[in-house]
């Protein structure tokens, strides 16, 4: 199958930052000697862990629900999600005053439902498969006329997460490469697009578990490869790459590297001691790639954008 025509460029990022800036928050840039020294790289941790949300998906949220014309908007919007995009995308609506329905699987975390009914939310419980989950988003399309809203394979969305690393750029413009975790390939995408866009010679690395690498196996094979049966405390990155992903991230970026859930459990660990901030396990695969040498960034300045930090505190993984 032919791979679809780009339909984001820079200006398309900047565009959607101008949109959303009103609502998500221009997070901090940090660093941590001891990491760079265990890295053996010079890190700058872009911190999308300090949305209101918890995770960069307010970026791409915010953009697709803002983008929406006032007859589109009045019927809401409607997406299928397990976790942090589900939350972000009733966060969004709630901002612009619209409802907003969450299909979600009936065996989804009690607390993850919560959250997303905290932002206001509409749950509709499905079974947990795909088909199940696209004819839950038709049913509430048909019956509402709500607009869906992918968690990834959304040009919107995408965009949206791309303002991440413009800002990151923005904050330290000579950075040597940039990693960012991957699962859908929304974040990946973007932030190659504008990474590259800013800065031509710079390298773009995607993250990943080794219990779910069809992102490293989709590159190399050239086409999708199927998440099939994923094995991985990340649970953010469980998801396969869309068309719409996998266009760009077969172009614009340089490799993929995984990490090993041991290696996972310790950069989070790492992370929460060295830098005393609050990460989840998705997040921490960029710098357990570095650790374990997967992405080799060796004496460069390396972006790392940390994608959330909603965490079950009473089921962190070093914890008996």
């Amino acid at each position: 199958m032919e791979s679809p025509a780009i339909a984001v460029d820079l200006a398309a990022i900047r565009e959607a930052h101008a949109r959303i800036m009103g609502h998500v928050e221009r997070t901090p840039v940090m660093t941590c000697r001891a990491l760079d020294a265990a890295a053996g790289a010079r890190l700058h941790f872009k911190c999308d862990n300090f949305q209101e949300v918890g995770a960069f998906k307010a970026r791409g949220a915010a953009n697709a629900v803002f983008s929406l014309t006032d007859a589109e908007a009045a019927r809401g919007v409607v997406t299928h999600s397990s976790g942090n995009h589900g939350a972000a995308l009733a966060w969004a609506a709630t901002r612009r005053g619209i409802p907003a329905w969450i299909v979600m699987p009936e065996n989804a975390a009690a607390i993850k439902q919560a959250n997303v009914k905290g932002f206001g939310g509409q749950v509709r419980l499905c079974a947990p498969n795909v088909a199940a989950r696209e004819a839950a988003c038709a049913a509430v399309q048909a019956e509402t006329g709500a607009t869906l809203v992918h968690p990834y394979n959304d040009w919107r969305v995408i965009a949206g997460q791309g303002t991440a690393a413009l800002e990151l750029l923005a904050d330290v413009p000579d950075l040597d490469a940039v990693i960012t975790p991957v699962g859908g390939g929304g974040l990946l995408s973007g932030t190659a697009i504008a990474a590259r866009s800013l800065r031509p010679g710079i390298r773009v690395y995607g993250a990943e578990p080794k219990g779910a690498d069809d992102a490293q196996r989709s590159l190399a094979a050239g086409r999708i490869i199927p998440q099939t049966a994923p094995k991985t405390i990340a649970d953010g990155l469980l998801t396969s790459l869309g068309e719409r992903t996998f266009a760009v991230i077969s172009r614009a970026v340089d490799g993929i590297g995984t990490a090993t859930e041991e290696g996972i459990v310790g950069a989070m660990r790492l992370t929460w001691e060295k830098m005393r901030i609050v990460v989840e396990a998705s997040s921490s695969v960029p710098l357990a790639c570095l650790l374990e040498r997967t992405i080799d960034v060796s004496g460069l300045r390396v972006g790392i954008i940390i994608s959330g930090g909603n965490v079950d505190l009473d089921r962190l993984p070093w914890q008996r």
